[in-house]
């Protein structure tokens, strides 16, 4: 297996860049979702996990400025708007521009304020019920209020799954191969399975078809020579479904497929969920590059 492509995201939920290399540390690749959106109002990180919302944040994209460095801050954040216009993270007036296009006070944080939390949506899309997504006892018992539609919302603490500090919110570090969107582009020919959509950090080519990733939690592997344990099936939300800026359209086909073929169990959250790709914990830091092999997965 190698790797084919490299992303991050340096403001959580905005569209991401992509990059040939990156160094990878516990928190995963450098610089990848460093800042995130504040909404002043109701306290919560900004996602565009609950579209009403916010997902208007996939319109815009944010890049570094320089390259970012381990041991040195990161440098600053250029966030190009829907209109085409861009403006750095340490400009004067970037919270007042963001909440005039996101019709909210929001503000740009490089940390979340103590006890913030953020939401997310179980959609209802056509015929597929909020439990082919996620099992119905968590949603119930986590709803913390619902929409306008009659959808649940869930709110949970900030980083309650991922590293405390960051803006993760289950792993540092996604993976997802080439072979599992073939295998869903097959499912449903008509529907679009673009990469974007599921916001992997590490795109593998391997030789294998279908749902790979679905034997890996509980193995080790080295990516580069960057030595990571796969801990859970990733699982898909809304978002996946969202238009966004660079030309995808709303596609609710691209969850329900998910849905209807590819339901993991996984121990660590309970349940049956809708999976496509692996999440993965760094056991030791290095370098990743596009073209470097990935080997394993062997059992730890």
């Amino acid at each position: 297996m190698t790797v084919v492509s490299l992303h991050r995201y340096p403001v959580k939920s905005m569209l991401g860049e992509t990059v040939e290399r990156s160094v990878v540390t516990a928190r995963g690749l450098l610089g990848d979702r460093a800042m995130a959106v504040f909404d002043v109002e109701s306290g919560t990180v900004a996602s565009a996990k609950v579209p009403r919302l916010w997902a208007g944040l996939l319109e815009f994209s944010a890049r570094y400025a320089g390259e970012p460095e381990p041991g040195r801050p990161l440098p600053e954040i250029e966030i190009r708007f829907p209109d085409g216009s861009m403006l750095r993270s340490d400009d004067e007036g970037v919270d007042v521009a963001l909440s005039a296009v996101l019709g909210r006070e929001v503000r740009l944080i490089s940390e979340a304020p103590e006890g913030s939390q953020f939401e997310e949506v179980w959609p209802e899309i056509d015929d597929l019920p909020t439990d082919r997504l996620a099992p119905a006892a968590l949603i119930e018992g986590t709803t913390a209020r619902r929409e306008s539609s009659g959808e649940a919302v869930s709110r949970f603490d900030v980083s309650a799954f991922g590293d405390p500090g960051t803006f993760f919110d289950l792993s540092t570090l996604h993976v997802l191969t080439e072979s599992t969107l073939d295998r869903l582009r097959e499912l449903a020919p008509d529907a679009d399975f673009d990469v974007r959509r599921y916001r992997p950090n590490v795109v593998l080519r391997c030789a294998d078809a279908g749902f790979v990733e679905n034997d890996w939690p509980g193995t080790e592997a080295t990516i580069g020579d960057v030595g990571i344990r796969y801990s859970f099936a990733t699982m898909r939300c809304v978002m996946t479904t969202l238009a966004q800026g660079g030309g995808l359209s709303r596609d609710p086909e691209t969850l329900r497929t998910i849905a209807k073929h590819n339901r993991i169990e996984i121990p660590q959250i309970g349940g049956t969920w809708a999976c496509a790709g692996v999440y993965a914990d760094v056991l030791h830091e290095g370098e990743v590059a596009v073209g470097d092999a990935h080997t394993g997965p062997s059992t730890a």
